[in-house]
């Protein structure tokens, strides 16, 4: 193997999450010198979940107590708007209404609890008037208000995050599939087919991020324990924009249901004030982003109870993502950062389930892969 190029660390997936990780890593008082490559099946960036989201920067409110989405969203969120007012990344602190039906006030004090227990404390009551004079063409008999959530240029942030990285020596490669990934005297060979090309290389750190593949890309670990890798369940999301300006300046959240996969079909806004609707939730076997124009219906049931000013809007088919969740009998599945030194492979890093609120917490995330490779 000595012929091979070799790098200090390999990174498998080029969404947000690897590139907060290799931007980490490159910055990284320890590992500042160190050779990285960034390995990506597709012909750029976030082109998966980084890139089909609603963009929001999340509080961190909903996610159970002392789990790994809570406490990494919060940390996530506040390095994340740093970082967009350092490099000049389009966001903006549009804050976030939760809005509830007649008879749900009860659920808000629920989720303000919840949001307490995970270290958001500025959420604030609204009576309904109060929340009509922030958006008038709601229906709601009160909200919660949350003023640290906003919105992201998911794009412009991963862009940043290559740049840096590539400024710190890393090399970025698209079009590149890993076929093998095998634990050789001290090193990870890695074996891939790079723009129809067999390419090999070593290296002596391997994070795998690959977001939706990642449980495939693990079974490509010789000799991993297949007991180790959970089982993944995947999870479609569509959105429908609407048509025209739009009546909104918050983001608006309806009283999460009982038994949704997902916080209900919410308002979001883009960096161009546009308005879109959703995510449904749809439970799929395969990854299709085809969106179904007839779901139209359904979304028009759900927004009308908050808003019933759509009956004479027009909405237009969107886009759709796929969540990798990851399956669990029942509660909240929760983000999994598996170091493989205990299962036989040191200086190994897996991430699985890296959904919701994933582009949020991203960098700390990656702070947590850092310390695992740090030990």
């Amino acid at each position: 193997m000595s012929n091979l190029d070799h790098f200090d660390a390999g990174i498998l997936g080029a969404g947000a999450i690897g590139l907060a990780v290799a931007s980490k890593l490159a910055r990284h008082p320890r590992f500042q010198n160190a050779s990285a490559v960034i390995l990506e099946r597709h012909r750029t960036f976030g082109e998966e979940t980084s890139s089909r989201n609603s963009e929001v920067i999340h509080a961190g409110i909903y996610y159970p107590r002392n789990s790994l989405k809570a406490r990494l969203c919060v940390e996530g969120r506040q390095q994340l708007y740093d970082w967009c007012r350092r490099h000049d990344i389009p966001h903006r602190q549009t804050g976030k209404l939760i809005i509830a039906g007649e008879g749900q006030e009860h659920e808000l004090e629920i989720i303000r609890k919840r949001a307490l227990d995970n270290g958001v404390a500025d959420l604030s009551l609204l009576s309904s008037p109060e929340l009509l004079a922030l958006e008038p063409e709601l229906k709601a008999s009160a909200a919660l208000y949350s003023p640290s959530s906003g919105i992201i240029d998911s794009h412009a942030y991963m862009q940043s995050l290559l740049f840096s990285t590539e400024n710190h020596g890393a090399i970025f490669s698209p079009l590149t599939e890993v076929k093998r990934l095998t634990r050789q005297d001290g090193r990870y060979l890695v074996e891939t087919l790079c723009q129809g090309e067999s390419y090999r290389f070593t290296c002596d750190m391997l994070v795998n991020c690959a977001g939706i593949a990642a449980q495939s890309v693990a079974e490509l670990v010789d000799g991993f324990p297949a007991a180790a890798i959970p089982a993944q369940q995947l999870v479609k999301g569509s959105y429908f924009t609407l048509q025209g300006k739009s009546p909104f300046t918050h983001l608006v959240y309806p009283v999460p249901e009982p038994g949704l996969k997902g916080l209900g079909i919410h308002v979001t806004l883009d960096m161009a004030g546009q308005t879109r609707f959703g995510p449904d939730t749809e439970s799929v076997e395969t990854i299709n982003y085809q969106l179904d124009p007839a779901k139209e219906t359904n979304f028009r049931g759900a927004i009308a109870r908050y808003f019933p000013g759509i009956a004479d809007r027009t909405l237009l088919p969107g886009y759709s993502g796929i969540r990798p969740k990851l399956a669990v009998d029942s509660g909240v599945a929760d983000f999994l950062i598996q170091a493989g030194g205990p299962l036989g492979f040191p200086q190994l890093i897996q991430l699985f389930g890296i959904e919701s609120p994933g582009l949020t917490a991203s960098l700390a995330i990656a702070d947590e892969v850092i310390k695992q490779l740090d030990c």
